[in-house]
């Protein structure tokens, strides 16, 4: 099962962003998503940004995640 997940932009370089998942990092293509900048947040399916968040909506999102028994790394 593939989910969309929210994570914290640490870095951007081009159209590529290295993010943070609660303590995991990874980089995410920026392609669908215009003006990501960092330390905003982001929504990453499959690799890419499909939306950006504000950090008050990828707190509820995460934890909703973690109600349902999700483990996010």
């Amino acid at each position: 099962m593939c989910i969309a997940v929210p994570g914290k932009v640490l870095k951007v370089e081009g159209d590529v962003a290295t993010v943070s998942f609660g303590g995991s990092v990874r980089q995410a293509n920026l392609d669908l998503v215009e003006g990501i900048q960092e330390g905003e947040y982001i929504i990453v399916h499959a690799g890419f940004a499909i939306r950006k968040l504000d950090e008050r909506e990828a707190a509820e999102t995460l934890e909703l995640m973690r109600e349902a028994g999700l483990e996010i790394h």
